[in-house]
């Protein structure tokens, strides 16, 4: 961390004007596609499941570094919206819902003043109107004509501090209850294997920051979904599912986002079945799609389709690159097995995008934290202790919910005696308890400080 409160005030700043925004759905949650004015009103009315989950790690992290229940409060209203409308019965995750209804896009989230007055009183109903800037003239206007409609897009002009949250959440049930009744805009059920993987990266980093078990459980009924519906008998991964039926070859990022995703969940319940199938799905990414001539990742596996030429690219869109997660995500598992193969794949990609990330840094960010994860002294933290013992969840729970971004974090469980860590991180096998307690391992380059018991030495070391 840089501790740069310039670059936190663009980022609050920016955070804060979105959640009051029309971007945002102030009756059901979740965020829009993307706003088309600069001051984030109207939006396209579209909610893409990979948006719900990149937002939700941005507003994550800025409550792990300020304390401010606004971005945590988003962020359990963004897995409401997810868990609610975006999740199969089996634990996948859906990947959007139209804009459009009854012909028309937005028409299921905009409302009149009298609409809100039938709805919650007279009374109720005037002071809860100019809250959300809900006018009786309308702040949406026609598409063809710019007329305005008398219809509003809710969204906050006064700051959220001076919000009545309880008065709002009252009536937003209330309006929320009468939205449920319109015509929804229709839902695409495909379950997309990299969006998933997004979302349960999300879900499983918002157990820990949020310390909720739901969120933990929701990300990991995702993966084992992810895990045995949508991989071929070989390991390899499938793209795509719907209605029972699973197909298409899975590419760069199905595999990376996925690997992610179980990273985060193995760091959020230390359950090493995840660990051992990230290390697994790692391999095959290298086996099938490592340019072995020139290096870095390309966009199909060498058992997908020959082409004239096979795509390979770094540059971050809507979401990051395969390549720029994969940086982040092979420096974590070298960290993590003490194989520093992973590391010089990861290197390898820095360098064959290095002249392009100079002339447009912007266009690299995701792969440029994968490169400060590195840069930026990163931390092996080694945990030994009981998984029975209340004080070991306590040390686990400090642990994992302090924001240090560049460390990896590995629990040694004394009481499995079915453990496979030793094979799988090798370089902790000699890391025992002291005197039968809980105790910690802070690490650089597997270069320890002295193992402690005490978790106030244990979080200094960790920080500094």
């Amino acid at each position: 961390m840089t501790k740069n409160k310039e670059a936190l005030t663009m980022v609050e700043t920016t955070l804060q004007n979105m959640r009051k925004g029309g971007i945002w759905d102030h009756i059901g949650f979740g965020f829009h596609r993307y706003s088309t004015d600069k001051n984030w009103l109207l939006p396209h009315f579209e909610k893409m499941l990979y948006d719900q989950a990149m937002i939700s790690m941005a507003y994550l992290e800025a409550f792990q570094i300020t304390g401010k229940e606004e971005y945590g409060r988003t962020v359990r209203e963004i897995y409401t919206y997810v868990l609610r409308d975006m999740t199969s019965p089996e634990g996948g995750f859906y990947s959007a819902e139209d804009a459009d209804s009854e012909g028309e896009e937005g028409k299921f989230y905009l409302w009149t003043t009298d609409e809100v007055q039938s709805i919650l009183g007279k009374e109720e109903g005037e002071k809860f109107n100019p809250l959300l800037n809900i006018r009786s003239e309308g702040n949406f206007r026609d598409e063809a004509s710019s007329q305005k409609t008398a219809r509003n897009i809710p969204h906050f002009i006064t700051p959220l501090e001076d919000v009545d949250l309880g008065f709002m959440e009252k009536h937003r049930k209330t309006l929320f209850e009468v939205r449920e009744e319109r015509i929804h805009p229709l839902k695409d059920d495909k379950i997309l294997t990299d969006w998933n993987g997004l979302m349960i990266a999300s879900l499983a980093k918002g157990s820990v920051a949020l310390n909720s078990p739901e969120y933990y459980n929701a990300a990991k009924k995702g993966a084992d979904f992810i895990l045995k519906n949508l991989r071929l008998k070989d390991g390899r991964l499938l793209k795509r599912y719907r209605q029972g039926k699973a197909g298409l070859q899975a590419h760069l990022d199905d595999y990376v986002f996925v690997i992610w995703g179980l990273l985060e969940l193995y760091e959020a319940g230390f359950e090493e079945v995840y660990l051992q199938e990230a290390l697994s799905l790692s391999t095959i990414l290298v086996n099938n799609f490592w340019d072995e001539a020139d290096g870095g990742f390309f966009l199909g596996s060498k058992n997908a389709e020959k082409l004239i030429a096979r795509a390979k690219t770094g540059y971050d869109g809507a979401i990051p690159s395969g390549n720029s997660i994969a940086v982040s995500i092979l420096h974590r598992l070298a960290r993590i097995t003490g194989d520093m193969k992973w590391a010089g794949k990861a290197n390898t990609i820095l360098n064959i995008f290095s002249s392009d990330i100079e002339r447009s840094p912007r266009g690299f960010s995701a792969m440029l934290l994968g490169f400060l994860f590195e840069s930026d002294s990163p931390k092996e933290i080694v945990i030994v202790g009981d998984s029975d013992q209340n004080e070991s969840k306590i040390f686990l729970d400090a642990v994992t919910r302090h924001y240090e971004p560049n460390k990896v974090i590995i629990f040694k469980d004394v009481s499995n005696k079915k453990s496979i860590l030793n094979s799988i991180a090798p370089w902790t096998e000699s890391q025992t308890t002291l005197d039968g307690k809980t105790t910690a391992y802070i690490c650089e380059n597997f270069a320890c400080k002295l193992p402690t018991n005490n978790l106030s030495t244990t979080l200094k070391l960790i920080a500094n």
